[in-house]
């Protein structure tokens, strides 16, 4: 454990200083347009989506077709305004983040004076998993996968340094208000079922394989797969009964901080998954068996081996937090781990 924390530390300290990033020098842009995030030192980009906020009912009604009991009862909610990534992170863009950060941290710590094991992995860097993560399915544009809710949030913080604008995953409630862009339906283009071939990647048409970010029709908010191709990690922990948790009517920017390392709050369907499971309000969590074919011991930080059906997407809030703000969301809650 003090091998965690020491790497933890000097992740940190590379990540947020490496790059000499100066919030205090960043200018507040009034306009809330669609614009393209570069990352530099490279030729790829983000493309983000201006969300509108507002307030939502979340959730689904009782008799929605499909529905588990972890999606009420229905509450009034409200987000505030935010960018969303048009797109699921690729493995284009998150293998940036995977090399840069194990090819930076090996020199750092080469030339440290401490007894660790970097290519351990586990409790240090995202080394390179025992597989192929893509698993044959393709990388090039499209979504990665397989990635731990550690490393999701880790990758936001290495964006966030990047660009010096502030990254992170959207919390739950931020989530379905995005996918449901307005529509209060089992499906953000409504209750006919026979339309989801336009839009979503599940398992009647995805030939066993998810598939290249875009390919499919986007939301009223020109999302794409918001439903299916791959589930999405959201910042929260998760909780069976979320809707009873929440406070305030409505409940305004609800965010359930991880405090455990399982359950994390997955939302959205893949590719694996039926119709049903394509729903604005469907939920899972996370499990430990997502690393079942692992064979690093202790498990490894970074991967979930045996979850293929499991990326992300990034959000930026319009009001830029301060920096102790950007730090809650910068999780590394590693209990019961």
């Amino acid at each position: 454990m003090k091998h965690f924390l020491l790497i933890s530390f000097i992740i940190s300290l590379f990540l947020l200083n490496g790059f000499e990033t100066d919030y205090s020098s960043q200018i507040e842009n009034d306009s809330f347009d669609e614009y393209t995030q570069p990352i530099p030192g490279s030729d790829i980009h983000i493309e983000m989506v201006p969300v509108e906020g507002g307030t939502f009912l979340m959730g689904s009604p009782a008799d929605e077709q499909g529905r588990s009991e972890d999606e009420g009862p229905q509450r009034d909610v409200s987000v505030n305004s935010f960018w969303m990534a048009k797109y699921e992170i690729s493995w284009n863009q998150y293998d940036l983040f995977a090399n840069e950060v194990i090819n930076e941290l090996e020199q750092q710590l080469a030339s440290a004076d401490h007894d660790i094991n970097i290519t351990a992995d586990a409790l240090s860097t995202p080394t390179p998993p025992y597989v192929d993560m893509s698993f044959g399915m393709g990388r090039d544009g499209h979504p990665a996968i397989s990635m731990t809710h550690y490393a999701a949030v880790m990758f936001t913080k290495w964006l966030t340094a990047k660009t010096g604008e502030f990254y992170r995953l959207p919390t739950e409630a931020e989530w379905e208000y995005a996918c449901r862009a307005g529509s209060q339906t089992a499906y953000h283009f409504g209750d006919d079922i026979s339309e989801i071939d336009q839009y979503v990647w599940y398992n009647e048409n995805s030939n066993r394989s998810y598939n290249r970010v875009g390919a499919k029709e986007p939301n009223a908010f020109g999302l794409y797969d918001m439903s299916g191709n791959v589930a999405e990690w959201t910042t929260d922990q998760y909780y069976e009964d979320y809707f009873e948790r929440l406070e305030g009517n409505p409940a305004v920017n609800p965010w359930f901080k991880p405090t455990q390392l399982y359950p994390r709050s997955v939302r959205g369907g893949s590719w694996q998954d039926g119709a049903e499971d394509q729903r604005c309000a469907k939920r899972r969590g996370s499990h430990e068996n997502w690393k079942m074919l692992d064979p690093q011991m202790p498990k490894s930080l970074w991967w979930h081996t045996s979850a293929p059906f499991v990326g992300f997407r990034v959000v930026r809030p319009k009001e830029s937090p301060s920096r102790e703000e950007m730090e809650e969301y910068w999780i590394e809650a590693m209990e019961d781990f």
